[in-house]
């Protein structure tokens, strides 16, 4: 059975991970990329942005590249930029409506984050410090601070793998538990409020896989 923590989990994921499309900005052959392979490293999330479906079936759809009759790429409207701001906009004050929730509650947003992907991650053992690097975008070290500061809080802790004891997985406490769940309500409610502004905003755009890890950042 699908719980609140799977439905926000699903809801938040797409917001912080747009699909790697490529849009023809510049030139062909600017030197920059930005006209060519968009999957290379020091391209940014502004030129990877397309307007398609955050609600793609499985599997990795081929790109669709919006053309004119001449094969030539089509232009961008003046609706494609208001389009752009308001989502990115709305993305935005949502983030920090977030953050300042999670203020509010004694967390940190990143803190928060983690106990979501704690608690939403499929495997009831608790995802590995690997799995929270690929949730969370970041660094293996940078994961691991993050944990040894939310285990000093209270907030999670960690346990052998019951099968590979190379292994540590992460498990909410009953403290993290409660913190979470108020949270949780509390977002689901705005996203509820919110969603209907962004149906159209949100149409056309896919969820993104998995980053490499070359390409995550730092804490």
């Amino acid at each position: 059975m699908r719980t609140d923590y799977d439905r926000i989990s699903e809801r938040l994921s797409p917001m912080r991970r747009l699909e790697v499309r490529r849009h023809s900005f510049t030139k062909k052959g600017d030197d920059r990329g930005r006209g060519s392979d968009l999957s290379q490293p020091g391209v940014t999330a502004a030129h990877r942005l397309s307007f398609r479906g955050l609600g793609s079936p499985a599997g990795h759809r081929p790109p669709v590249h919006r053309v004119t009759m001449d094969g030539m790429p089509a232009p961008v409207s003046d609706d494609d930029y208001q389009r752009l701001l308001r989502f990115r906009t709305g993305l935005r004050r949502f983030e920090r409506w977030s953050e300042e929730q999670a203020e509010a509650a004694g967390l940190t947003g990143a803190q928060h984050q983690l106990l979501l992907a704690v608690r939403a991650h499929p495997d009831r053992r608790g995802p590995t410090v690997s799995d929270l690097s690929e949730y969370l975008l970041l660094r293996h070290h940078s994961v691991v601070e993050l944990i040894d500061r939310a285990v000093a809080a209270g907030l999670v802790r960690r346990t052998p793998d019951p099968s590979d004891r190379r292994l540590v997985r992460l498990r909410a406490t009953r403290h993290g538990n409660a913190v979470l769940r108020h949270l949780t309500r509390a977002h689901l409610a705005e996203l509820t409020r919110i969603a209907p502004g962004y149906e159209r905003l949100w149409e056309g755009l896919e969820p993104t896989k998995h980053l490499a890890p070359e390409r995550r950042i730092e804490a």
